[in-house]
């Protein structure tokens, strides 16, 4: 006859509820993966960054993925070390006392070297795609000077040729066309940046008043407003379609109405729209890039924008 352990039955009993507890553990999340809609879906796959619609924000896109799967590999080596460091040097019994090691050149080594390079590659690619994203094309497509005023955004279009030269410096008063048409959005209004589809446009940014910030989700770019200086950078929309943008620093006390959005279509549709602000009257000599509600600019005539916009 044979003996059994008296704790064998309950501990194997454990030992199965434990595997039945881990496979469910393990499949919740293919469960609920397959529950999620093709956006949730995509949303997982970018890890939370929005879709980009821009060649630029491919680079971005790719930089935020990339560094979450470098972190994700380091964290599963870091735990897979702690876990066979638990078990390969558990206590054995009540009065074992374990090796007492005073240091390891080879692991000081390793612990040393391995971050430094991580952070230089981490630095690399870092600057590779800031590159990309800053990357200034001499001869753009389009230019939108671009102004954010307390407390909505005010969006000049060029209308005619563009002149490269007068754009290189950006501190001066030469603008490199010779009209614009504007939208003004106010307090009570959102405006609309119209951009054409595969084309390189650039913004300069200006502000009369405070620090803003210009970005769109879709784009994967932001950039600050800085009174006194003009920031810009250019992008490259890919895709036709409705987008949103909104104020990213923190500007007043209507900051929240800080919002405009974007309609990128086809340059036909484009050249339709700023044609359409000039039969209305929405045009001037100079880009409307100061004063109130970023109306009093020289170049545009005040008696014709009194009132509005209240």
């Amino acid at each position: 006859m044979s003996l059994q352990h008296p704790f064998g039955a309950p501990l194997r009993r454990r030992g199965r509820a434990a595997r039945a507890g881990l496979a469910v553990a393990l499949s919740a999340p293919v469960l609920l993966l397959a529950g999620c809609s093709s956006e949730s879906r995509g949303e997982w796959e970018r890890l939370a960054m929005p879709e980009p619609v821009t060649e630029q924000g491919e680079s971005t896109l790719a930089l935020w993925q990339g560094a979450w799967i470098a972190a994700l590999v380091t964290g599963v080596i870091v735990w897979g070390l702690i876990g066979y460091a638990v078990i390969a040097y558990r206590r054995r019994s009540d009065d074992e006392i374990p090796v007492q090691t005073r240091y390891n050149l080879p692991l000081e080594i390793f612990y040393t070297v391995a971050p430094v390079m991580m952070v230089v590659v981490f630095f690399v690619h870092t600057v590779r795609v800031q590159n990309i994203a800053l990357a200034d094309d001499p001869v753009p497509d389009n230019i939108v000077e671009v102004t954010g005023q307390q407390w909505s955004w005010t969006f000049n279009h060029g209308v005619g040729a563009l002149d490269v030269e007068a754009n290189e410096d950006n501190t001066d008063e030469e603008f490199p066309y010779s009209e614009y048409a504007y939208e003004v959005g106010t307090a009570s209004y959102i405006p609309t940046l119209w951009l054409p589809v595969d084309e390189t446009t650039r913004f300069n940014l200006h502000s009369p008043d405070v620090i803003h910030d210009f970005g769109v989700p879709g784009f994967l770019m932001k950039m600050d407003v800085i009174p006194g200086r003009v920031n810009s950078f250019q992008l490259k929309p890919t895709e036709e379609g409705d987008y949103l943008g909104k104020c990213y620093e923190l500007c007043g006390v209507y900051h929240s109405r800080m919002l405009f959005k974007v309609k990128v279509v086809s340059r036909e549709e484009y050249d339709d729209y700023v044609a359409g602000l000039v039969e209305e009257g929405n045009d001037s000599d100079l880009p409307l890039i100061g004063g109130d509600d970023a109306r009093t600019q020289a170049g545009l005539d005040t008696d014709e924008t009194e009132g509005e916009g209240e």
